[in-house]
């Protein structure tokens, strides 16, 4: 039996567990939506037309401020792409995310596929990958403590210059990586030794991929200004989304707190990175209903119909769209894409390695 084997009967109990939370989750909503759904529907009979195109024109702000966070993450890296294209990638990879199972996977090897068909060597992909993602969830971190400021939560403002320092302190660091490749390569020599030493392994192993990544590490440069205009378009990023939900609430006639608004958003996008269905559906519907009522006053029936409608433009509308994207623009493949994504496998597989090499007995692999 592998290892993998293994562990799937010992965690046979896990889908059985997720499978009866995911029931008592559609039962308690059913239970706690069915008496307002009468009230919902009226609601939704007398939609504002011109909140729902504001509601569609706010998305694709921020999809575009996506796009533009990417762009300028790669000009760091010395690759230059049009914001059309930027953007493309994101609607196309956004689309896999929200509708396929293990979306996030598909949608992050595309993103690298098209990275590296622009040019950009395998450490500047990867690098535009994980720092796009922490931007985004930094952006995120301090929209969700904006919002418990102006709802009067005693989270004081030195949360939001943590926020803000730790932003900081990542560009700071990949910008003295790139112009300091000695010094960290000394350093990184130092603990390489010791980690080698530790595991009884030949003192000099992993140093040529070491100095591979420096290497291409020294063209990333991301300086002040790109700095200044990615953190600017994060924001842009983040408040369109916002201010989508927010339409989406004026839409069905209701009047929602700013505060409230930041925080139902804040709580929707948490709740939605737990990977249980595409898109979050069901339980991020179930959470954004309820922190509308909590936190930004609507009432229930006004909540279920205001998160239908954001959910209907930032879910529905955004699939099709980045499906039609990458029907019109990536469904014909390329000689290369076989090689991009096994590259990017192979980039991935020294991590799960290192964690079986850690964890398996001397006696090898099942």
């Amino acid at each position: 039996m592998t290892a993998q084997s293994e562990t799937r009967r010992r965690f046979w109990w896990v889908k059985w567990v997720v499978g009866v939370a995911l029931c008592g989750l559609l039962i308690s909503e059913a239970v706690y939506l069915y008496p307002r759904l009468h009230e919902s529907w009226k609601n939704l009979t007398e939609i504002h037309w011109g909140w729902v195109i504001a509601c569609v024109w706010m998305q694709a702000i921020s999809m575009s401020g996506y796009g533009r966070i990417q762009k300028r993450l790669l000009r760091a890296g010395g690759v230059r792409v049009s914001q059309l294209k930027s953007v493309s990638v994101v609607y196309g990879s956004t689309g896999m995310a929200l509708t396929l199972p293990a979306g996030q996977v598909f949608s992050t090897t595309f993103t690298y596929r098209q990275i590296r068909r622009w040019g950009a060597s395998p450490i500047v992909a990867s690098w535009q990958l994980v720092m796009s993602g922490v931007v985004a969830a930094a952006g995120l971190a301090v929209l969700s403590v904006l919002g418990a400021l102006l709802a009067g939560s005693e989270v004081g403002p030195v949360k939001l210059i943590v926020t803000l320092g730790a932003v900081a302190l990542l560009v700071w660091a990949g910008n003295y990586i790139s112009n300091h490749p000695g010094t960290v390569e000394g350093l990184l020599r130092r603990i390489l030794h010791l980690v080698n030493r530790i595991r009884h392994r030949p003192t000099a192993e992993g140093m040529d991929k070491v100095d591979e990544i420096l290497n291409q590490l020294e063209s990333v440069e991301l300086g002040r200004r790109d700095g200044a205009w990615v953190a600017c378009w994060a924001m842009v990023h983040r408040l369109a989304d916002v201010a989508c939900l927010g339409a989406a609430c004026y839409a069905v006639g209701a009047d929602p707190r700013l505060a409230g608004l930041m925080l139902a958003f804040a709580a929707g996008k948490a709740v939605g990175t737990i990977p249980l269905a595409p898109g979050g559906i069901l339980y991020v519907d179930a959470t954004l209903i309820y922190s509308l009522t909590a936190f930004a006053g609507l009432p229930a029936a006004q909540a279920v119909a205001a998160a239908f409608v954001y959910r209907l433009v930032s879910f529905i509308l955004v699939a099709i769209v980045g499906w039609i994207v990458f029907a019109f623009l990536f469904r014909k493949p390329q000689a290369e894409d076989a090689a991009y994504e096994k590259e990017f496998e192979e980039r991935r597989a020294p991590l799960v390695s290192e964690r079986r090499t850690d964890t398996e007995p001397e006696t090898g692999p099942a």
